[in-house]
């Protein structure tokens, strides 16, 4: 009799334990994915960078005075603490040595130095799957440089902004 009852215990608890889980959807649901921020807004630039730490576009033409429109896209999936991208539109003259040289030290601002005076524009740091736009108004002519500036991404991930 002791048998049967501690066997119908048993069973009693492993159905109660079941049906817990079953109406327990926390302890079923998978934790959420990275989710992507909305779709490049239409008639932006898109640049994609992805986890082989290169942009798709090694040169952007935009007319002087014009509102640029750009979407940065992270093609890759490592996050943004192993393979962060940004996109940095450096000011003419400006130093990419002496620019990285400062950036490196500013993770907690995207790397991008606090009260720098060397940018024109930025986006923010971002990790795989995920999407940042800005808008600026376009330079006077001439060509500007655009990097990455997480550690050691700025000498391949570089281009020229083309002003008109």
């Amino acid at each position: 009799m002791k048998k049967l009852i501690m066997v119908l215990a048993a069973g009693v608890f492993a159905l109660s334990a079941c049906n817990n889980a079953d109406n327990n959807d926390e302890a079923q649901t998978p934790p959420p994915a990275v989710v992507a921020d909305p779709e490049p807004v239409p008639g932006s630039i898109i640049l994609r960078a992805g986890d082989d730490m290169k942009f798709d576009q090694r040169e952007i033409k935009v007319k002087a005075g014009d509102t640029v429109k750009l979407t940065l896209k992270h093609t890759g999936k490592a996050p943004k603490t192993a393979m962060g991208h940004n996109f940095v539109l450096l000011k003419s003259g400006v130093s990419v040595d002496d620019f990285i040289a400062k950036a490196v030290e500013a993770k907690d601002n995207d790397y991008i130095p606090a009260g720098t005076k060397d940018v024109i524009a930025h986006t923010r740091l971002i990790g795989g799957g995920e999407s940042d736009h800005i808008e600026f108004v376009a330079p006077a002519k001439g060509t500007y440089t655009y990097i990455c500036s997480f550690p050691a991404h700025a000498m391949i991930m570089n281009g020229k902004l083309i002003v008109e």
